[in-house]
C-alpha cells in the first residue's frame, strides 16, 4: 500500500492563504459607501476608499431627502422625521383632494441617472452585513455629511462585530457611536479661546464639539478627496490634446459660491476680474469654471467682464467636465475661499494656489485658511502676482495619511484589508 501524502505546507513565496494567516474572516475585502447626495461629501469617502484599495469592490448607498417645494425649507430636521412630514403632507392633499401629489425630486437613482446608486436602506445594508460575515469577512463602512450620522451610526450598533465603520467629517454626535471618526482639525475651532470669545456664554454648551478629540479621532488638514498621483497621471493623458497646445503659464480658476461662514457676491465677482485683468499679461491662458453652487449675479459679472477675452476660456457647464484636466495640467490656481474642497484638491497637487476672499471667511472656515497660510500651501490673490513664478510647499497629503491611519485601527482590531 502506498503511504498517503499529505499537501506541503504554503511555500512563503507563494503567499499564505487568508486561513492560515489571520483567519477568513479577519480580511476586509469590500466597503460600502453611504452618501448625501452632495459631491463635497461623497467624494470624501470614495476617495477613502480608493486609497485603501477597495475601489474595485465598494457600493454607493445613498440618504436622500425630499426635494421640492417647502421641503428645500426643511433640510434642518433630521432626514427620518423629514421624510415622515413629506408622508403626512401627501396623504392630506389626497384626503381633501383625491389627487395625488407629483414624485419629490430625488437626488438619487433615475433622477440624476445614476441608476446604480441604491437607497441607503439600514436593515438591508445590516442582513448584509451578516449574512454574508462568514463567506466574505467583515464590511468596511464609510459615510460622509449629516444625513448619513444616523445610519452608519446605526449600522455599527446593529453589526458590530460584523463592520467597521468609519464616519468622516465630525459627527456633532456621541464620537463612540463609531469605529473610527475623520475629520479637519479646524471642526475642533469652537473649543478655541477664539472661538469661546465669539459666543455668548449662555449659548456655549450648545455648540459643538464640546470636547476635544478622543483617541479614535484622526485629525485632518483639509477634505479628503480622490485626487492622487495615479488620478493626475490619468488625467494628463487623458486630456493631452485639448491642453497641450494652450500657451503657458496656464492659470485655473475655480469660482465656488457663498456658505454661511464665508459670504460674498457681485462685490467679490468685480474684484476678482479686476485681478485676473492685472495678471493677464502674464498668463498665457486662463481657464474659468463655476460649480453649481456658484450664483448666477456673480457667474454673469465674470462672463460679462472676461468672456470677450482671446485669452479666457470659460467653460459652459457642459460635459464632459474638464476638472481634472485642470488640476494635471494647470501652473497655478486662483481658487475663491469658500469651498474646502476644492482648495483641499488644488493643494495635493503641490503647484501654487492662490486664495481670492479668506478675508470674508469667520469662524472655522477662517482658521482652516489661516492654518494653509501658516504652512505655506496658499496665498492670498492680489493681482499683482507673477503667475510665471513657481512656488513650492509640500502639498496636502490628507487621504493617504487617513487611509495609513485607518490601517493602523483595523490591525489594533484584529482585522486588515486584502492585499
Amino acid at each position: 500500500m502506498r503511504p498517503i501524502r499529505l499537501p506541503e505546507p504554503p511555500s512563503p513565496t507563494m503567499g499564505v492563504p487568508e486561513i492560515f494567516e489571520t483567519g477568513a474572516n479577519s480580511v476586509i475585502r469590500r466597503a460600502v459607501v453611504i452618501g448625501n447626495g452632495f459631491p463635497g461629501s461623497e467624494n470624501q469617502s470614495l476617495g477613502l476608499v480608493r486609497a485603501l484599495g477597495l475601489s474595485d469592490n465598494h457600493v454607493l448607498y445613498r440618504v436622500t431627502r425630499p426635494r421640492g417645494g417647502v421641503n428645500d425649507w426643511l433640510h434642518w430636521l433630521p432626514v427620518s422625521l423629514h421624510k415622515k412630514l413629506d408622508y403626512i403632507v401627501r396623504q392630506f392633499y389626497y384626503y381633501w383632494t383625491r389627487k395625488k401629489l407629483a414624485p419629490s425630486h430625488s437626488v438619487n437613482g433615475a433622477a440624476v441617472g445614476l441608476s446604480t446608486v441604491l437607497e441607503a436602506d439600514l436593515k438591508h445594508i445590516v442582513n448584509m452585513a451578516r449574512d454574508s460575515f462568514e463567506k466574505d469577512g467583515p464590511l468596511l463602512v464609510v459615510a460622509s455629511g449629516r444625513d448619513t450620522i444616523s445610519i452608519a451610526s446605526s449600522i455599527k450598533r446593529l453589526a458590530s462585530d460584523n463592520v467597521f465603520v468609519v464616519q468622516i467629517q465630525h459627527p456633532r454626535s456621541s464620537l463612540n457611536r463609531f469605529d473610527l471618526v475623520i475629520t479637519p482639525h479646524h471642526d475642533y475651532y469652537p473649543l478655541t479661546p477664539q472661538a469661546q470669545e465669539q459666543v455668548p456664554r449662555f449659548l456655549r454648551k450648545w455648540i459643538t464639539p464640546r470636547e476635544p478629540p478622543d483617541g479614535h479621532v484622526v485629525l485632518t488638514v483639509g477634505a479628503l478627496h480622490q485626487i492622487d498621483f495615479a488620478a493626475l497621471r490619468g488625467a494628463a493623458s487623458a486630456w493631452h490634446d485639448e491642453f497641450a497646445p494652450l500657451p503657458k503659464p496656464l492659470l485655473v480658476v475655480n469660482i465656488g459660491g457663498p456658505t454661511g461662514c464665508c459670504r460674498y457676491g457681485t462685490d467679490l465677482a468685480k474684484q476678482l476680474t479686476a485681478s485676473l485683468l492685472s495678471v493677464l499679461d502674464g498668463c498665457g491662458s486662463v481657464r474659468i469654471s463655476f460649480s453649481n453652487r456658484t450664483p448666477e449675479k456673480v457667474s454673469n459679472v465674470i462672463i460679462k467682464e472676461l468672456g470677450n477675452n482671446p485669452k479666457i476660456y470659460i467653460w459652459d457647464g457642459e460635459e464632459p467636465n474638464p476638472h481634472m484636466g485642470h488640476l494635471a495640467w494647470a501652473d497655478a490656481f486662483v481658487i475663491t475661499a469658500d469651498s474646502v474642497s476644492m482648495i483641499s484638491e488644488t493643494c495635493s497637487t503641490g503647484k501654487p494656489v492662490y486664495v481670492m476672499g479668506s478675508e470674508r471667511c469667520k469662524w472655522k472656515l477662517s482658521e482652516f485658511h489661516k492654518t494653509l497660510r501658516e504652512r505655506g500651501v496658499v496665498r492670498p490673490f492680489t493681482g499683482s502676482e507673477d503667475i510665471s513664478e513657481s512656488w513650492s510647499y509640500p502639498p496636502l497629503n490628507d487621504t493617504a495619511e487617513a487611509a495609513r491611519r485607518v490601517q493602523e485601527f483595523l490591525a489594533e482590531r484584529g482585522l486588515r484589508l486584502r492585499p
